[in-house]
């Protein structure tokens, strides 16, 4: 078996990433980028993307598996089915402190293909993202602890201006 005919390394690392979340007491976020294979309430995609929370205590059922990420969530008390293809999922860290992983943007980001009329508007990918001929996994590292806890449905993202920001750090 060559490298380009064995699995995907995501799968393993988002597994991977959701365990350390949890061991350390963190809540696991997932970023994800929706086209139309992504299953997930659309009324809370913004920008062509979402982001959930992946917790035990936010979800039920939950499947991380090597093709899909699936779970039963509420969003805005409405209980909903919720199914990802992993090749969607753009990072995973942890909520208190933005400490995870991004991936490589998929590949109709790449390509520039057709997209749903959910992303027509979307803007260029995340600078946070490697750039499109850099294939490698990126690392989030947080730099500064700590984090606000607030119990709401809807999971928020690391704060997108002033404040602390995750940094990348590469992992070779």
């Amino acid at each position: 078996m060559t490298a380009q005919e064995s699995t995907s390394t995501r799968p393993y690392l988002i597994r991977a990433l959701y365990e350390w979340c949890t061991d350390n007491g963190f809540t696991p976020y997932v970023a994800v980028r929706v086209d139309d294979s992504v299953q997930v309430p659309r009324e809370y995609v913004k920008d062509g993307e979402i982001v959930l929370n992946i917790s035990f205590d936010a979800t039920s059922a939950l499947q991380l598996g090597n093709d899909f990420i699936e779970f039963k969530a509420r969003f805005g008390g409405k209980p909903r089915e919720i199914l990802v293809p992993v090749g969607r999922v753009i990072a995973i860290y942890a909520r208190e402190n933005g400490q995870g992983m991004a991936f490589p943007p998929p590949v109709d980001m790449l390509t520039g293909g057709d997209v749903s009329p959910v992303l027509a508007q979307a803007p260029a990918p995340v600078a946070a993202v490697p750039a499109p001929s850099d294939d490698r996994v990126v690392q989030l590292v947080g730099s500064e602890e700590g984090g606000k806890e607030d119990g709401g449905d809807a999971p928020r993202p690391p704060p997108a201006s002033g404040g602390a920001r995750p940094s990348l750090k590469r992992v070779k």
